[in-house]
């Protein structure tokens, strides 16, 4: 079923009819379905025209009360016609698609204060444990605004050691990006990834998914393993806390990172933190430290932006299941790129553009992560295949970046010294 956009007509005797023209923001239930998308609005002589999920719109509108009729854009047929009213910069009202009764709004835009963008420190006392739509947002942020705040480890402790929700990486937000719409793309720069405590606990044995089956079938038990750890911030390294003889000049650098990141999923769904997908989510790629700027498709108004499960140091793959899990300092800058809509996730750093290809087996998740890249250098650079081709196939490289959650995590590489003699076209 395809859903429409809007047009207008009335019959107000004597008030003048309003100017419906720019940007609106359009909210569509009905049909077990709820839909949210930015519109632009023009005008021709007495006509407006504008399209929402593949329809198009065209009225006239006097007064308050108005209809927009709608044809779908492939085929020309009519889909059926909304009545509704405007009142205060807003309108509202009834009506029907290919049968269906909805219910719809439409509103402007809201309008950023004239203030600069805010620096805000905010101090999490609920902690989410999926990422989802239906949770109400801890705070309201605009494009420009910089938040500084803290996670819990993945299983629920806090910078002081004090266990303060149950485990399953609890996540710090959702944060309300105010103007971000579907069909937007949500930009976090990742302005600080510190760590707040000196401790953190791992895993201590590969999973089976990343093993040959027989071997880890025949792997001895090891009993009482301790893979407790003591963090060093001034020198930025990591040992274990009680280590075996063999491990007791193990020292790993120490490069924090978020192992979750991501937006609310599409169509009212929900899905636990430990998981993965389009949205972002329980990623657990190495790279997502400070500095890298993280890009997701926005999937609902608001985007519904989540943090959470820091790690002190991970290998790639996150092979033992846990990594290095700490509580973490965090500070991150939002940002809105209007009608720029992505598939799945993307980052970028100082030395690399990469995209992130998520799937069911590693094979999958290498196409996703190419298909990304090729999307990416199509779009950007206006490159053909031919021309893709040879740019991959000289300067791509992978990184495995997580293997032991319900998805597999490839992502696709890029260097900028690659990518130097390209020019962007818009």
């Amino acid at each position: 079923m395809k859903l429409l956009p809007l047009l207008l007509t009335s019959a107000a005797v004597c008030a003048p009819a309003a100017d419906l023209t720019g940007k609106w923001e359009v909210f569509v239930t009905g049909g077990q379905i709820k839909e949210a998308r930015r519109v632009n609005v023009t005008r021709q002589g007495d006509e407006y025209h504008w399209e929402f999920l593949g329809s198009q719109m065209t009225g006239t509108s006097q007064g308050d009360n108005v209809t927009f009729h709608c044809k779908e854009k492939e085929g020309n047929k009519p889909c059926g016609d909304w009545n509704g009213r405007i009142a205060d910069a807003a309108m509202s009202g009834d009506g029907v698609v290919d049968g269906i009764p909805i219910k719809w709004t439409a509103r402007r835009p809201a309008v950023r204060p004239s203030s600069a963008p805010d620096h805000l420190d905010f101090t999490p006392k609920v902690f989410y444990r999926e990422f989802s739509g239906l949770n109400e947002p801890v705070l309201h942020l605009w494009p420009g605004d910089t938040v500084h705040t803290e996670t819990v480890d993945a299983g629920g402790r806090d910078s002081h050691g004090a266990h303060r929700v149950f485990g399953g990486n609890p996540l710090t937000g959702p944060f309300y990006i105010e103007g971000a719409m579907p069909g937007d793309t949500l930009v976090v720069k990742l302005v600080r990834v510190r760590l707040n405590r000196d401790s953190a606990g791992s895993g201590d044995s590969v999973i089976g998914s990343a093993l040959d089956p027989y071997y880890f079938r025949d792997q001895p038990k090891v009993e009482h393993f301790d893979s407790e750890w003591k963090l060093d911030p001034g020198t930025q390294t990591g040992t274990l806390k009680n280590p075996t003889d063999r491990l007791k000049n193990y020292i790993v650098p120490l490069r924090p990172m978020l192992g979750c990141i991501g937006v609310a999923p599409s169509a009212t769904q929900s899905f636990r933190a430990g998981y993965l997908g389009n949205w972002g989510g329980n990623m657990d790629y190495n790279h997502l430290v400070q500095g890298t700027t993280v890009f997701l498709p926005v999937n609902v108004p608001g985007a519904l932006l989540y943090v959470g499960d820091g790690h002190a140091a991970q290998g790639d793959g996150e092979l033992a299941g846990d990594a290095l899990e700490t509580s973490m300092d965090v500070e991150f800058t939002v940002d809105v790129e209007q009608d720029k809509h992505l598939e799945g996730p993307r980052f970028e750093d100082v030395g690399y553009v990469m995209t992130s290809g998520i799937g069911n087996s590693l094979q999958e998740a290498l196409q996703q992560a190419t298909t990304a890249m090729s999307q990416y250098l199509a779009d950007r650079y206006k490159l053909n295949p031919a021309e893709i081709g040879i740019v991959l196939d000289t300067a791509m490289r992978y990184d495995i970046a997580e293997v032991v959650d319900p998805e597999v995590h490839v992502v696709a590489k890029l260097s900028k010294v690659a990518l130097a003699g390209l020019k962007p076209e818009k």
